[in-house]
């Protein structure tokens, strides 16, 4: 008997549990979408240019029978409409990838040259096509409207996602929550991560050109220096976090990238510095803006430099609502039990989620991708793999949140 026959066998037994019938659903199909995964692995692309990844994601509801519209040029919005219209919920799941250069030994590793699915979004999309599925398959028993939102660049500023809300396909129905998640290597397969209230922090991209009078290193006195004036801001912006910073805010100043074109006796007339800001209080964020600025031009002109500040403001903080995350947390105890649900810390990296969350009732939470007693390669690293033993629980979890949301809420 194959595993379709057996799911119909349960299927025609009375009374069946829904969390059961997805779980079986899910099952059933694991092997199609786990091949629909690795394709989109094999075949990554970057923010905005996702129009293969489109085009498949296309082709698959045409193939289900679930009607879709295009959104911020290659994103795509599905919709299943259920038996009544007084709720709607929105699930979301990025798509690109990353220019990295992938090292890992998979059989199906990209086969595009310095791109790679570093970051998980190939998973995102076969996890969401698998829970467009499971519903469709489940139609008649949804009691509202979901929306399925496949989002392009999530990875690059200013993000896909500040798009689609631009265009409107959120409206007409209006979004009464939304729901994301986010594999995470550091989380064993089977387990989910999730925290209520700020669980993400802004991002803001730091460029800082620093001028100075460049010349021969064995003359530093006829030059003014303009690489030591840059090593000196990036040491002296650092105290912005230590001592200007209250130290219940947590928040990061990196830099990632120097510049300084000149050799072992020249030294050049210009230094480029790029790094990232990042916190979890937007008016904390505002003040040390100024304040990169203000250190900055002063530490340059004390040292006979100047410096141009470009501060490119990011994603805002990611803050999942408290009443409806702690309804997800619960809705995920009956789905998998409380043993495999981990209350996560917050996390610095950021999301254009967080632009979702701004407008609607939000969860983001993180789906756990790692093997079990090894070391697992982290996020936006060459050699990131997932155990794809997690794919069921993805796309299976999700599908029984929306139907506890829609059918079963207050």
């Amino acid at each position: 008997m194959d595993r379709r026959q057996l799911c119909e066998g349960i299927y025609s037994q009375r009374q069946m549990p829904l969390k059961d019938e997805i779980k079986a659903i899910a099952s059933e199909i694991r092997d199609d979408i786990l091949a629909k995964r690795r394709h989109l692995h094999q075949h990554p692309e970057l923010s905005f240019k996702e129009f293969n990844t489109s085009a498949f994601i296309k082709k698959s509801l045409d193939e289900w029978g679930i009607p879709w519209m295009p959104a911020a040029n290659t994103g795509v919005i599905a919709t299943l409409q259920g038996n009544k219209t007084d709720k709607t919920i929105a699930l979301r799941a990025d798509m690109d990838a990353l220019p990295i250069q992938e090292e890992t030994n998979l059989t199906f590793k990209s086969i595009n040259h310095g791109v790679m699915h570093a970051c998980g979004h190939d998973l995102h999309v076969a996890s969401l096509l698998g829970v467009a599925h499971i519903l469709k398959r489940l139609e008649k028993k949804i009691n509202g409207t979901v929306k399925l939102v496949f989002q392009p660049a999530e990875e690059i500023l200013p993000g896909g996602a500040i798009k689609i809300l631009q265009e409107g396909v959120l409206l007409n129905p209006k979004v009464d929550v939304i729901l994301g998640q986010h594999i995470m290597p550091s989380i064993e397969s089977g387990k989910v991560g999730i925290r209520k209230g700020r669980f993400m922090a802004s991002m803001d991209e730091i460029r800082i050109k620093v001028k100075g009078k460049g010349g021969h290193g064995a003359e530093p006195h006829n030059n003014n220096d303009p690489v030591v004036a840059a090593s000196t801001i990036i040491v002296t912006l650092q105290q912005i976090v230590s001592r200007s910073n209250n130290p219940k805010t947590p928040s990061v100043l990196s830099f990632g990238k120097i510049e300084a074109n000149g050799s072992t006796n020249i030294i050049p007339d210009v230094v480029f510095i790029e790094g990232t800001f990042r916190t979890m209080d937007e008016h904390w964020r505002e003040e040390a803006h100024k304040k990169i600025i203000e250190v900055s031009k002063s530490v340059a002109g004390g040292l006979g430099c100047e410096c141009d500040i470009d501060i490119k403001r990011g994603y805002p903080c990611l803050h999942n609502c408290e009443t409806l995350t702690d309804k997800i947390h619960s809705y995920m105890r009956e789905y998998i039990g409380d043993t495999n649900i981990i209350e996560t810390d917050i996390w610095m990296a950021s999301e254009d989620f967080a632009y979702y969350a701004q407008n609607f009732s939000s969860c983001f939470y993180l789906l756990g991708t790692g093997y079990y007693g090894r070391t697992n390669p982290s996020l936006h690293t060459p050699t990131m793999e997932i155990n794809e033993e997690c794919i069921e629980t993805g796309m299976g979890l999700m599908s029984y949140l929306t139907f506890r949301y829609l059918n079963l809420t207050e």
